[in-house]
């Protein structure tokens, strides 16, 4: 990674334009209308990229400096395929009201936020606190980029199976950050039986070891229908199986599945199902793997998601908003709609604009456009 300028510095003029006397002409603008901030600066075309280290993807806890690479990583992303700057931050505390005051603090050289492996359940009262108080995006991708190219793959998946998503029987396993926003996507996209599943079993608010998160989740979900027990209970005849915890599900317990199932093993290095084992028994699989078909990869939402919202000025991603993402992607795999190809590729060209297109539509539609 580096930083480097969009105008040539080659001599006195340029120096002086570029830095004193010709900046304080900028900065006194900007002081008499901070709004110019949004034409002079770099600030609406960055996103902060924010972890404390506790929740690194296939690593865990492994603290801030250690997490660094991973959020230069994500930054070269944001650049290579939405054009968005990013800045990796990564702060020495774990405490959540002290994140939360570092990163409002920091929010006025930011046209936005994107939270990154911070565990759960602190994940979920930062970004909600957060949200509350800016007045710019704030996104955390674990949750939020997971939810989207999940359902973007199952709206493919059931189309083709021919099925509905209000017909469907759907499990989840794991109820962390992505295990919670997929639920709440699928939840808005029509999903009407859904089971939740952690290490103690199907969340239903019978159980007294729930956190707020979990219980409002339960009310939402597993009540709904009357859903309890354990995962082998819950999959059997089910529609659907979306793994995001890691652990491994018994051949016998997939095989209780319904006819042509549906089988997204998303954890990292290693799937719930292995691929070899979910196709005995499912239709469409999908992993988070790169040497699989069907790679759920954020990297097909965050920067074009963040793209959107900046091109309108969005003072928040909606929920809408990564609906139409989740839509957007579908719809770009088109006559290609095989087994093996229900998501588009992160190196298709036209995966970004799309998702931007749409994205800042809804964002207009939900009345949080400034632009």
């Amino acid at each position: 990674m580096e930083t480097v300028s969009t105008v040539a510095l080659v001599d006195k003029d340029d120096l002086s334009l570029a830095y004193t006397p010709g900046v304080a002409r900028v900065c006194e603008a900007i002081a008499a209308d901070p709004s110019l901030t949004q034409h002079y600066t770099w600030v609406p075309n960055t996103v902060a990229i924010v972890t404390d280290g506790t929740a690194v993807l296939g690593l865990g806890d492994i603290g801030p400096a250690a997490a660094m690479p991973v959020m230069e990583g994500k930054a070269v992303l944001f650049k290579q395929f939405g054009g968005v700057d990013a800045v990796p931050i990564c702060l020495d505390t774990t405490d959540t009201d002290e994140i939360i005051e570092t990163v409002a603090r920091l929010a006025p050289s930011f046209g936005g936020i994107n939270l990154e492996d911070i565990s759960a359940p602190r994940c979920f009262e930062i970004e909600q606190r957060l949200k509350e108080r800016l007045d710019i995006p704030v996104f955390h991708d674990d949750q939020h980029g997971t939810a989207v190219v999940a359902l973007a793959a199952l709206v493919n998946a059931l189309k083709l199976t021919g099925r509905r998503m209000d017909s469907i029987r759907a499990v989840i396993s794991g109820a962390g950050a992505a295990g919670v926003a997929v639920a709440r996507i699928m939840l808005e996209a029509g999903v009407r039986d859904l089971a939740v599943v952690d290490r103690r079993g199907v969340l239903n608010s019978q159980r007294g070891d729930l956190t707020p998160v979990k219980l409002s989740l339960a009310q939402d979900t597993a009540d709904l229908v009357g859903r309890t027990g354990s995962l082998a209970e819950a999959l059997d005849g089910a529609d659907v199986f979306i793994g995001v915890s890691g652990g491994i599900v018994p051949e016998e317990v997939v095989a209780r599945m319904a006819p042509e199932a549906i089988i997204f093993a998303l954890a990292n290095p290693t799937p719930e199902v292995h691929p070899e084992i979910a196709h005995r028994h499912a239709r469409v699989v999908a992993t988070g793997r790169s040497d699989f078909p069907n790679q759920i990869n954020n990297v097909l939402a965050f920067p074009g998601i963040f793209r959107g919202a900046f091109d309108v000025h969005a003072t928040a991603i909606t929920e809408g908003m990564k609906l139409a993402a989740a839509e957007a992607l579908a719809e770009l795999v088109g006559d290609d709609l095989s087994e093996d190809v229900v998501i588009p590729s992160p190196f298709d060209p036209r995966v970004g604009p799309a998702v931007s297109a749409a994205v800042a539509a809804a964002a207009r539609r939900d009345g949080v456009a400034r632009r």
